[in-house]
């Protein structure tokens, strides 16, 4: 990130980037730095944008080669390709000696570091990796907009909205972007604010749901499972992430006992430290022979309803009642 905005501050860009990485926010937010800083604004003759699987990537290669019309370079952004997974042998290949007056910026979600692609970005060019920002850094984002719009919150208050929103900035953005208009006449937001404008993510009300079975809490655990019916989400995606949560327990518990701590847990997760103590929490509620066979049950729930033996809505219900 220093070395983009080091570059746009200079005048002195790359002539490949990649942004890539879980943290959608942050890449759409970068690729609009350098789309600003490098594209005169209403030129369509040397600025070109791809999205998606099979781009073209022979016409995109023609298009490089083009000297730029009336302008300094040609500049084309390809987002969400798939080719630094695979299908990008031919592009790479180009790239090692690219026409000059053209730059690229790649804009994706999922690559293979071991790929020619990816590769060559790194010889070549620049590659930004946004990965899911850790929860000081995201308590100081949130207090500094906040601090803008003239409104105050405890820390506390900031952890319970991290709590309804997950580490997804741009959801981030949006539910604060809510709880400022609910709470324009107030300079302080509180917990009351949040629990009432903030909608809860369905992955946080799964971990709920789990939360309640660990507690022997079956009628409150149906609660949320039928809140979640409510809200229009299909018995069989409320299953998988019942089964990766109880996954996701499982291993927390494991590499506890082999003596990892919180930070190094959601390393190996993929999830912030703060997540990983939520887990290392709710893990120690359970046995690691009783979240196995949670994990067997969660296989055996979804065959049930693939191969016709129950419907998904009862199936999970069932789920829900017998599975720890």
């Amino acid at each position: 990130m220093q070395e983009i905005n080091r570059n746009i501050q200079e005048g002195n860009f790359k002539q490949m980037y990649l942004l890539c990485g879980e943290e959608r926010y942050l890449k759409r937010q970068y690729a609009e730095r350098l789309k600003t800083a490098l594209c005169n604004e209403g030129d369509n003759m040397n600025n070109h944008f791809y999205e998606g699987k099979d781009v073209p990537v022979g016409e995109i290669i023609d298009l490089a080669e083009t000297l730029p019309f009336l302008a300094e370079r040609r500049v084309i952004f390809i987002s969400n390709s798939g080719l630094f997974k695979s299908g990008g042998e031919k592009m790479a290949e180009y790239l090692t000696e690219p026409n000059e007056s053209t730059l690229f910026i790649f804009v994706e979600s999922e690559v293979d570091k071991r790929s020619k692609l990816y590769k060559t970005l790194q010889t070549k060019g620049h590659i930004a990796e946004f990965n899911i920002q850790d929860e000081n850094t995201l308590k100081r984002w949130i207090a500094g907009i906040l601090k803008k719009e003239g409104k105050r919150i405890t820390e506390r208050t900031v952890e319970l909205f991290l709590t309804k929103t997950g580490t997804d900035m741009e959801n981030i953005q949006m539910e604060l972007e809510k709880l400022i208009t609910y709470c324009l006449e107030k300079d302080v937001i509180t917990d009351e604010d949040v629990e009432a404008i903030c909608t809860t993510r369905v992955t946080n009300q799964i971990f709920d749901m789990i939360t309640a079975i660990a507690q022997k809490n079956t009628t409150r655990a149906l609660e949320l499972y039928y809140d979640l019916l409510a809200l229009k989400e299909p018995p069989l995606r409320i299953l998988f992430l019942i089964a990766r949560q109880c996954n996701m327990l499982l291993q927390t518990k494991e590499l506890k006992t082999k003596g990892f701590d919180n930070r190094a847990i959601g390393t190996k997760l993929g999830v912030p430290p703060f997540i990983a103590g939520k887990y290392v929490t709710q893990a120690t509620a359970f046995k690691t022979s009783t979240l196995r066979n949670a994990v067997k049950k969660c296989v055996d729930a979804e065959e049930a309803v693939k191969t016709g033996k129950m419907n998904d809505m009862m199936s999970v219900e069932m789920l829900i009642v017998s599975v720890l």
